[in-house]
């Protein structure tokens, strides 16, 4: 979602999650076996983040007053076209605290949706990214100029801070992995998305000191995985490898990273960078004898593009989940360094997105190669 680096710093014994310890009889970690007989199954796997253009964060996706079923159909609808077959897709705590019976039935009526156009989203859990005080209600409008100024983490800062709020996210895990274990229209869940990101150059006053928030993502991280494993769900779970440039051979990884792996059925992470390093990336990834997803690429301006991307993710049968899909209120299409300098203009290349807000492709060439490389007719 955005570069960043973590350090584990085990600062906070923290945490009481003894208090939240896995169950006996859990669910246990898929078996590499298991894992590529799943992977075995699945078509090769091409989609987008999705967030509907009209939505600035995952809330206003979500939230009863401006999900947008219409839209959401729509949109779909050109991914179906291009050949698109999943899509990664965030909930968030507090729509299930607010209203975890409508918010399930929203859920359910996405899937409805996206199961008509033989779409299977992976559904994100968790995320440390952007906004640490998210809040329900009226989002605000899109800062101008500036990429996802308004995405919201889940856990906010203060539920993340709070141990006494942790059985209620236990309750959100739980709660929708549970009502959704069985439900062959889900692809996976991602536990968390790039855990412990700092957002140091975005939201620097708002967020926890670096190394309480990277210590205590770190104690939580697993029980999360663990919760989800109580729901006995159909789906493997994953979470993402992320913030890997000072180990480009994945041979000294940090303590999340390394939690992460040791934790999820499959393998999944994020590579914005030259196809020689997503090459590279893939190759010891691979090496965990496990299927290989890559859940965010694709960033035009620093290398990373469908055109030298894509055709390596299908030669290595590497599953490929881009950043952005239509151009909106996220406003990803701006690249990251419009924190620091708003753009009055659209940047001379696009940043993330396929499509303009009507549907037509930002750039033709991309969506013919998508179609070409996923069998999918022109139309």
């Amino acid at each position: 979602m955005m570069k960043s680096r973590s350090v584990f710093c085990p600062t906070v014994a923290l945490i009481a999650l003894s208090l939240y310890a896995t169950a006996a009889g859990t669910q246990t970690r898929w078996s590499e076996q298991k894992a590529n007989s799943w992977y075995a199954q699945q078509p090769w796997l091409v989609g987008s983040n999705y967030v509907p253009k009209s939505a600035i964060n995952q809330l206003e996706m979500w939230q009863e007053a401006t999900f947008n079923p219409a839209e959401i159909d729509q949109e779909l609808t050109w991914a179906e076209r291009m050949g698109m077959n999943t899509m990664r897709v965030f909930l968030h705590d507090l729509l299930w605290q607010q209203d975890a019976a409508g918010f399930q039935k929203r859920i359910n009526e996405f899937l409805t949706i996206a199961s008509r156009h033989h779409i299977r989203p992976m559904f994100v859990l968790f995320d440390s990214c952007w906004d640490p005080l998210p809040h329900l209600g009226p989002q605000h409008p899109p800062t101008p100029g500036v990429h996802n100024s308004g995405w919201a983490q889940s856990p906010g800062a203060k539920a993340l801070a709070d141990v006494n709020q942790y059985p209620r996210l236990k309750s959100f895990v739980q709660g929708v992995v549970r009502a959704f274990a069985r439900d062959d229209r889900i692809l996976a869940w991602d536990i968390w998305n790039e855990p412990g990101s700092d957002n140091a150059g975005s939201y620097p006053k708002e967020e926890l000191p670096a190394k309480d928030k990277i210590a205590r993502v770190t104690a939580l991280l697993p029980q999360v995985f663990a919760w989800a494993r109580e729901a006995n769900p159909m789906q493997p779970l994953s979470s993402g490898i992320w913030a890997v440039d000072n180990s480009p051979d994945g041979a000294d990884l940090g303590e999340l990273q390394r939690i992460q792996l040791r934790e999820s059925d499959i393998v999944t992470f994020h590579n914005y960078s030259w196809p020689e390093y997503f090459k590279r990336q893939i190759a010891w990834l691979k090496k965990y004898n496990r299927p290989v997803i890559c859940t965010e690429y694709m960033a035009r301006s620093v290398g990373s593009t469908f055109d030298t991307v894509l055709p390596i993710a299908k030669q290595e049968n590497v599953g490929a989940i881009n950043w952005g899909f239509v151009a909106g209120k996220t406003q990803t299409y701006l690249p990251w360094d419009s924190w620091q300098h708003p753009y009055v203009l659209d940047p001379p290349v696009w940043f993330h997105e396929v499509l303009r807000p009507d549907g037509t492709p930002y750039r033709q060439a991309e969506v013919d190669l998508i179609r070409q490389l996923t069998g999918r007719p022109g139309n």
